[in-house]
């Protein structure tokens, strides 16, 4: 029984599944819409409402800092993804390269981590849209006597708490319509989402930058280093991005040469920008202020620039609804691979036949994020979503050095510089940050694992399509 748990799913035959018949998803992705994916999944929540909630919570100004240390813990996790990418190039990202390098046991885990990853994220990344919206909406009709109900825009429990989110579940509910639709309509609309939310986001620094009294970085860490280590580990959240671009390598012409660009591409881009927008904001507005879900609207209505408020709330409802898009694209696939994997219900492997798209799975997923979006306060999903990001980059760079023992004779068409010392910082970076999260995010991380424990001893063990299969 031990060596089943640990047993691997060989690479040709993960190879194989991605073209069973009823199995298979359209090839439609080239490396500029694997970019503006990574860009667009990327580029939103870390910019439009982490850094404000995590200066006032945690860090203070040195929030910059600790995007910065952020940053280099994914850069050695990225790296790895792009090597694992382009070898295997089939849906399910760390989960599916896990369940080739580290066993089955460990890949249920790891794909049963970014289940939480993924709905969580996609949660959060809700609340935030609708809080901009909410701000535009209520910028227009002020002058009239009139604002939105709070009753309806937010969750009943919480610092300010109202009834139900109502607009963050509409959100969820467009945009599973649009994914069910067909990959390559969603990719489209994420790149006009995508070119909107860069505009913007230079329209802001121009604005901004000009107003920024350097008297608002003092002290530059007024929680301590450990403030910011403990942001750090929670805006890791924003990096996710890459991580989806992996998810959709069944669906990329040419993974192996176009994966490793638009992991590492989107990377450089959402890193300079990250830090240059926490600096400007911090700089202009004290960080006991920023502890808001759309801090990058107080800044421009501290400002007194409301027209510009607007303007940004447009921006960010773009930016942000182009990272929803792309975290309920990832999560779907996940589930479509561990089914297909036998470790779910094969209901779930069911692809469209018109639009060939994970159907079953991004109406399940949808659903979930929207109640949990319409019923949960944002700081809550921001912590349970970076505890699952950090342990699933982690599993990724063991899994580039086990490979790399264990198969060096297999073709990498993308390789991991100053072996293995990048994977191995992979490891200890993320570890490291995982520590620094809050005890109760811990326990509500492992109430999760020990529930997909359980789901795996009841079904997944006996109906992996592994058994009777001999162990690579």
């Amino acid at each position: 029984m031990a060596l089943k748990l640990f047993r691997t799913k060989p690479l040709g035959r993960l190879l194989e599944d991605t073209e069973g018949e009823g199995h298979r998803l359209r090839r439609a992705l080239g490396p500029f819409d694997l970019v503006a994916i990574g860009i667009g999944c990327i580029i939103g929540v870390g910019i439009f409402v982490l850094p404000g909630v995590e200066a006032a919570t945690h860090a203070g100004p040195g929030i910059i800092l600790s995007f910065s240390i952020a940053a280099a813990a994914c850069a050695c996790a990225a790296l790895c993804y792009a090597e694992l990418a382009a070898m295997i190039p089939v849906a399910g990202s760390a989960y599916t390269y896990g369940y080739a390098t580290l066993g089955e046991l460990l890949a249920w885990i790891i794909g049963w981590d970014l289940v939480l990853e993924y709905m969580v994220g996609a949660s959060l990344v809700s609340i935030g849209w609708s809080a901009y919206l909410v701000n535009l909406i209520d910028r227009i009709i002020e002058p009239f006597g009139m604002v939105l109900p709070h009753t309806w825009t937010a969750a009943p429990w919480g610092p300010n708490p109202g009834i139900v989110n109502l607009p963050a579940v509409f959100i969820v509910g467009v945009l599973t319509l649009l994914l069910i639709r067909g990959i390559r309509e969603s990719s489209r609309v994420n790149l006009v989402m995508v070119i909107v939310k860069m505009v913007v986001i230079l329209a802001f620094v121009g604005l901004t930058v000009w107003y920024i009294e350097p008297a608002n970085w003092k002290p530059f860490m007024p929680f301590g280093f450990k403030g910011v280590m403990t942001a750090a580990a929670i805006v890791f959240l924003a990096y996710v991005g890459f991580d989806a671009v992996s998810t959709t390598a069944e669906e990329a012409r040419n993974p192996q040469r176009d994966m490793p660009i638009g992991i590492m591409g989107s990377l450089v881009v959402a890193t300079v920008l990250y830090i240059a927008v926490a600096a400007i904001m911090t700089g202009v507005v004290p960080y006991q202020k920023l502890g808001v879900a759309d801090p990058v609207a107080l800044v421009l209505n501290t400002l007194k620039m409301p027209w510009a408020s607007a303007m940004v709330s447009v921006g960010a409802l773009a930016g942000i609804t182009s990272v929803l898009l792309v975290l309920l694209l990832a999560q779907p696939r996940i589930l479509f691979s561990m089914s297909r994997d036998g470790l779910l219900p094969p209901a779930l492997s069911r692809v469209h036949p018109r639009f060939r798209t994970p159907y079953l799975t991004t109406i399940a997923t949808g659903a979930i994020v929207a109640l949990a979006s319409a019923l949960t306060p944002i700081n809550v999903v921001a912590e349970l979503c970076s505890i699952g990001t950090l342990f699933a980059f982690m599993i990724v760079s063991a899994g580039v050095i086990v490979l790399r023992r264990t198969r060096p004779d297999l073709p990498r068409p993308f390789r991991v510089p100053l072996f293995p010392v990048v994977p191995a910082l992979g490891v200890v970076l993320c570890g490291y940050l995982m520590a620094s999260l809050p005890l109760a995010t811990w326990i509500r991380f492992g109430v999760w694992l020990v529930l997909g424990l359980l789901v795996y001893a009841g079904y997944s063990y006996r109906s992996s399509k592994l058994n009777g299969v001999a162990a690579s």
